[in-house]
């Protein structure tokens, strides 16, 4: 009886919460909390300042704003205003746009490879191929993170932005020319890591409409979270003293008329900055604040915080090789939806197909109907570094990746070239490549479009495929590293050394995880959101 009569005041405060849950959330483009850095004042204060609004940070600030008053500060613009981020069509478009606020900004590594780094609210999941797959259950053990939680929060993801993808004719032959060459079993459709061929989801609707880690912004209280667009952090500014770590309070934030801005934190102990600015961004950002090896923020006149020597090592990238195949067959544009995962080999296989194959690669935009089938190397073993060229955080860091520098990341290439080259000759794919096409002249084409700007050692055509795997190497943009976890942060992704200062995205990643890194990074934002709130 005395239930009973609390029922009615449960059923009304339960309502109220459901209420306030329901009108607090707000649809993209998100008019009420996302502006332009210009109409910004002077001082703000927050409970957590998240630098960087990519794959990670809309996830984090998204959850944290639930409960907490949260800024989020992303350099790049909307994605729904440009239609070539939200449409797949104007994928290629989207890579080679060389603009000033482009939401491709281009790079290139010192080995040579065109690389992009995003520049877009959303982050790489706005520009990338769209494909949606998890880490597999030993990565998770491996990282340490709580399988329960990492499940909900895929979940959570899951609900907003992920969908099951139809398979286009040509991409059945490349999942049947995967199994005919022995990544098997099938395993149809799924989100999960599986030795074989599966299809995965995608980010990207049933009417190629892009979607983005910007979507899950409509997770967040309109009411607690603030966002502002192009707004580029120059700086972490710290309160120091003698026998005390130092304690980050806030940033400084340039907008687009060049006017500096700050933004700073409210007094209470779980205040913290959160960077979430991706691999090139979160090490560059630590840096230009004074946290990094002094030898080289001496040598750019930069205050030193705290000599971090390990901030910028251990950067990595999977490289890619493959073949373009002209179809003599209509080839509909479309990005990746079939992937084939060879654990034991140490290769991912992937495919992309349509108008713009040569463009892709290179410089080179003739288009050429085609399919690109490729072999992404697994958890590379070569490393390398990232390094300041300025105090201009808009400037791209200078980045060795040092590719294949281990002998057994090109042995992995070479065994994946052998799989690529049965599904390019596999009774499943041959109505999408003309008679009597050799593997040989489909590498020697490759050798043709290759953008690379590493030195070629090729004289009369293919000499070896360990030399094909050098000269044609190509990035997926799944680089990672730079503020490892047990290097640069704690496994609460903590800064050691300092005070309320985080890193929450692949920079802290020693492997990219699963065959695609925007699923789990999209996780690991919501995850840790959930930690910090629970902490």
């Amino acid at each position: 009886m005395a239930f009973k009569k609390w029922v009615p005041i449960v059923a009304a405060y339960l309502g109220i919460i459901f209420f306030n849950v329901s009108s607090s959330a707000e649809k993209a483009p998100y008019p009420s909390f996302t502006k332009d850095a210009t109409l910004a004042t002077k001082t703000e204060f927050f409970d957590y300042i998240i630098v960087g609004g990519g794959t990670a940070g809309c996830a984090l600030a998204a959850t944290l704003s639930t409960s907490t008053k949260v800024l989020l500060l992303e350099r790049g613009g909307l994605p729904y205003n440009n239609p070539n981020v939200t449409h797949v069509e104007g994928f290629l478009s989207t890579l080679l746009d060389t603009s000033p606020r482009s939401a491709a900004q281009q790079f290139v590594s010192t080995d040579g490879v065109s690389n992009i780094r995003a520049r877009i609210l959303g982050g790489g999941s706005a520009i990338n191929g769209g494909f949606y797959s998890r880490a597999s259950g030993e990565y998770v053990q491996e990282v340490g993170w709580y399988p329960r939680l990492v499940n909900e929060s895929y979940e959570w993801v899951e609900r907003k932005v992920v969908f099951r993808p139809q398979l286009l004719r040509w991409q059945a032959a490349v999942r049947d020319g995967l199994v005919e060459a022995g990544v098997s079993p099938n395993n149809g459709f799924t989100y999960e890591h599986l030795q074989g061929t599966k299809i995965g989801g995608s980010i990207i609707d049933d009417n190629s409409y892009r979607h983005s880690a910007a979507d899950l912004l409509e997770y967040a209280d309109q009411t607690m979270i603030t966002v502002y667009l192009h707004a580029t952090v120059h700086q972490i500014m710290f309160n120091t003293s003698p026998e005390q770590k130092p304690k980050a309070y806030g940033v400084v934030f340039r907008d687009s008329n060049g006017t500096n801005h700050t933004a700073l934190l409210n007094n209470n102990t779980s205040s913290e900055i959160i960077l979430s600015a991706g691999a090139l961004g979160s090490p560059q950002l630590l840096m230009l604040s004074g946290i990094g090896p002094a030898h080289q923020l001496k040598a750019h006149d930069i205050n030193l915080v705290l000599d971090h020597p390990m901030v910028g090592q251990g950067m990595s990238d999977n490289p890619v090789n493959g073949v373009l195949i002209p179809s003599p067959r209509p080839i509909e544009n479309s990005l990746v939806k079939v992937v084939g995962i060879t654990d034991d080999v140490g290769c991912y296989f992937e495919e992309l197909g349509g108008l713009f194959g040569s463009g892709l690669l290179s410089n080179n935009q003739s288009l050429i109907q085609s399919t690109l089938v490729g072999g992404k190397v697994a958890r590379p073993i070569s490393t390398g570094y990232l390094e300041l060229r300025s105090k201009d955080p808009d400037e791209n860091p200078s980045v060795t990746f040092n590719y294949f520098h281990d002998p057994r990341d090109l042995e992995r290439c070479v065994k994946g070239m052998e799989i690529v080259r049965r599904v390019v000759e596999s009774k499943a794919f041959s109505e999408y490549r003309y008679p009597f096409t050799t593997f040989e002249s489909l590498m020697e084409l490759m050798l043709e479009l290759s953008g690379n700007r590493t030195t070629m050692h090729r004289i009369t055509g293919v000499d070896s495929w360990e030399q094909f795997c050098k000269d044609t190497v190509i990035t997926e943009w799944h680089y990672h590293g730079g503020c490892q976890v047990g290097r640069v942060v704690d496994p609460d992704y903590r800064v050691m050394g300092v005070e309320s200062l985080r890193v929450i995205d692949g920079s802290t990643f020693y492997n990219s995880p699963g065959t695609n890194p925007q699923a789990t990074v999209m996780m690991l934002g919501r995850y840790m959101g959930q930690k910090i709130l629970q902490q």
